[in-house]
């Protein structure tokens, strides 16, 4: 219903480029902290930047069910810091360059995004914000043709090794969310200064905490309208919670598989513990729950495709799946016993990595509120205007 012969060879071809190109430096770049930059010009050089992105630009144009495949074969490798820049970049970033840059910020910025060439990050997130985006500090004032930008960035993916940023901040503080606008800085930009940021899981990715002190941005840089990025920022949200849920159910799904593989080999009491009717009956829970997030997301991914507005079933969909994955993997973890908890098998990772679901792109309160917003008191949350 979903994929076709094609969407299933790609995915074939970009399971082997996974397990040849990024599986034996996993461990390195986990321990580093540092992703090394060959791996983002060989994720350029086969496309997979430019899954759905135009064809002027370098893209491949695509429909969507190819960056269902990109999520959820990145989540089967066990990194989610990898997995994390990968897709920040793609689909944070360069979704911001595609649907409010201009010609030459395309020119400049998304073509060399999908070649790898150039990394993105996306600023919004603020140390003193959170999830309440229309409570932004950050301010960029105008001068002449020139922006002045202050303030700061928390919890920023590739914050510390991008090669641009595309950042949030207020034209007009005295307008509340209506005086948000969105640009894109160059890294070498005066007045920008990166802090990586030591987390729990996530490890391979470089996150930063991101300062601005009198960063001077040509108005040129500045993406779309002035006063217009909220409405820009909520409605990419859509897609980003979307990610994270089918980042989620994906991850449940790999740490099923492997959970069920190794009780097939682990024998006690004289048989094999798959035979055991209370871990039989756990992993029958787990599977159900998984197959009916990843059927739901499918079918919001399909409206997405559509040109549908799926706020509310997107929300729904990171609400659920990050859930349900993270007790998933706790409960594989827990049919490995003592092996769950050592660094040796994947689970360990797998379930620091997980838990950042329910916080990261709108933690699972705010969604809650939002869509209670959304089915009690009848709000309802339109696109930005074109």
């Amino acid at each position: 219903m979903y994929f076709t012969e094609e969407h299933e060879l790609f995915r074939k071809s970009l399971q082997e480029f996974l397990q040849k190109e990024v599986v034996p430096h996993i461990d390195k770049w986990e321990k580093t902290g540092t992703i090394e930059r060959f791996i983002w010009e060989k994720f350029g050089e086969m496309g997979y930047f430019g899954l759905n992105y135009p064809e002027e630009y370098g893209g491949l144009d695509l429909d969507i069910f190819y960056t269902v495949i990109f999520l959820e074969e990145l989540q089967k490798i066990n990194s989610g810091g990898f997995a994390a820049a990968m897709w920040a970049h793609a689909y944070l970033a360069m979704t911001h360059l595609n649907k409010e840059g201009d010609h030459r910020i395309k020119e400049k910025y998304l073509a060399p995004s999908i070649t790898g060439e150039k990394i993105g990050c996306l600023c919004i997130t603020e140390p003193f914000g959170g999830s309440d985006v229309a409570g932004m500090k950050s301010t960029a004032i105008k001068k002449g043709d020139k922006y002045i930008i202050n303030g700061s960035k928390t919890f920023i993916t590739n914050g510390v090794y991008s090669d641009y940023l595309v950042v949030a901040a207020k034209t007009n503080p005295e307008l509340g969310n209506k005086g948000m606008s969105i640009f894109v800085l160059d890294r070498d930009m005066k007045g920008i200064s990166a802090t990586k940021l030591d987390k729990l899981g996530w490890r391979a990715s470089d996150t930063a905490e991101i300062a601005f002190t009198d960063v001077e941005v040509p108005a040129e840089n500045l993406m779309g309208e002035e006063g217009q990025g909220f409405p820009y920022i909520m409605q990419h949200f859509a897609l980003e919670r979307l990610i994270m849920g089918i980042n989620s159910h994906a991850r449940a799904e790999y740490a099923l598989k492997y959970a069920l593989e190794y009780m097939a080999d682990r024998t006690a009491f004289g048989k094999t513990i798959d035979k055991f009717q209370a871990l039989r009956h756990k992993a029958a829970d787990i599977a159900s729950e998984v197959e009916m997030c990843k059927e739901f997301n499918y079918s919001i991914a399909k409206r997405l495709n559509e040109g549908e507005y799926v706020v509310k079933e997107a929300s729904m969909s990171k609400l659920m799946s990050t859930k349900i994955a993270d007790q998933a993997i706790y409960d594989c973890l827990q049919f490995l016993g003592g092996y769950g908890y050592m660094e040796d098998y994947p689970l360990a990772r797998m379930l620091r990595d997980s838990r950042l679901g329910p916080i990261g792109g709108g933690t699972s309160e705010i969604l809650r509120e939002i869509i209670a917003k959304m089915i009690i008191d009848k709000k309802e949350y339109k696109p930005a205007a074109k």
